[in-house]
């Protein structure tokens, strides 16, 4: 095992692979709590990661989201040192609302929690601009270092994904540093009328969900259905659900 760190940059990403078991016990070191705004959906998640990051001393948790769409307002009232984000949350997605808050504040850090960790999630996250990425498998001093790590502008990653990412360095991307993949972006609107057709939500409820008129909601899904190439409502529910904009109804989530 490698006794010092290894870093690359990812577009503007820097990838940092040192096994926790190297670091020095410095980088815990901070001189205030470092405030945290959690975003998760199942209260007996987030209830325990709160008492675990509240327990520590060095955290103070100034909020926590159920959805999405809190988690941005959230973001924008509270302005806490780390955003913690699960992924697939209800009315708008863990990856559109990071993409959602660094519009807002450019300078926002925002570490992704899910219970995946295949290279599209890791593709999409760097994407929308978060500064890392943990599985939800990881242990309480893994999610705390990265916190502090992030607190203080350096990006953190699982040291699974790290390692992956590192692997994947000398790989073409494209120009904002993601991988080239098949396959087309939606735009932040089209992602969120994505999200809430597989939700169940009707062409009214979506409109008034996201302030807009319902031509403008059947246009935003007609351009998704064109783009995709999926032409019923059912299609883009299995693919969001594929895609991880959504949870299947069958998926539990563990930490």
């Amino acid at each position: 095992m490698p006794s010092q760190a290894h870093a690359l940059f990812h577009g503007r990403v820097m990838v940092r692979a040192t096994p926790p078991s190297t670091r020095t016990p410095k980088t815990m070191t901070t001189s205030k709590t470092i405030t945290v705004l959690l975003a998760e959906d199942h209260a007996i998640v987030r209830q325990g990661l709160s008492a675990l990051l509240n327990a520590d001393g060095h955290f103070t948790m100034v909020g926590e989201a159920t959805n999405g769409r809190e988690a941005v307002q959230m973001a924008q009232a509270l302005k806490p040192d780390v955003i913690l984000m699960d992924i697939a949350m209800p009315l708008l997605n863990g990856l559109e609302a990071t993409r959602q808050i660094l519009t807002a504040n450019p300078s926002a850090k925002v570490i992704i929690l899910s219970a995946h960790s295949d290279d599209e999630y890791i593709k999409r996250m760097q994407h929308a601009g978060a500064y890392g990425f943990l599985e939800k498998q990881s242990s309480a001093e893994i999610l705390t270092q990265a916190l502090c790590e992030v607190a203080q502008g350096r990006p953190f990653f699982s040291p699974s994904i790290a390692k992956r990412l590192l692997d994947d360095s000398g790989k073409p991307r494209d120009r904002d540093g993601i991988l080239k993949v098949n396959g087309c972006r939606l735009t932040s609107r089209e992602s969120e009328v994505l999200q809430l057709v597989a939700e169940g939500l009707a062409n009214k409820q979506i409109a008034a969900e996201l302030g807009i008129s319902i031509k403008t909601v059947e246009k935003h899904r007609q351009h998704l259905m064109n783009k995709l190439n999926i032409h019923d409502t059912a299609g883009l529910t299995r693919h969001a659900i594929a895609s991880g904009v959504i949870r299947g109804k069958s998926e539990l989530t563990l930490i």
